[in-house]
């Protein structure tokens, strides 16, 4: 079993980061008015998951490292909304690759958070 050393370690973060990349070419493509609007909200909700994941990896009590990971999970269902708009809006075809990975990494950390009790 690898030693996890680094936040970069957890495959969690890992996942979370290459969801923020996803978002970042995604948005770079909505219309030019959604700029400050919703690509701006959809970006920050996004990297709010792995920094917050970074975050509570430092962290040394257990109730600290859990509630950062719970605001990783809240900030994933805040992007799972915006997916849902961007969609509903006709913004990217399908959000359905989006919902997966976002539920998959929501198991993840829900995991994460249940190995710290």
């Amino acid at each position: 079993m690898a030693t996890i050393s680094n936040f970069t370690d957890l495959v969690v973060w890992q996942k979370a980061h290459s969801l923020v990349l996803n978002i970042y070419k995604t948005t770079g493509a909505f219309p030019a008015e959604e700029r400050y609007g919703l690509v701006s909200q959809m970006r920050r909700a996004a990297v709010s998951v792995p920094a917050n994941i970074a975050e509570g990896f430092k962290k040394r009590g257990l109730k600290d490292k859990a509630n950062y990971y719970n605001i990783a999970q809240a900030s994933l269902e805040e992007l799972r909304y915006y997916l849902i708009l961007a969609k509903d809006l006709d913004y990217i075809e399908s959000n359905s690759d989006y919902i997966s990975n976002i539920s998959e990494v929501s198991r993840m950390l829900h995991g994460l958070i249940e190995s710290l009790k």
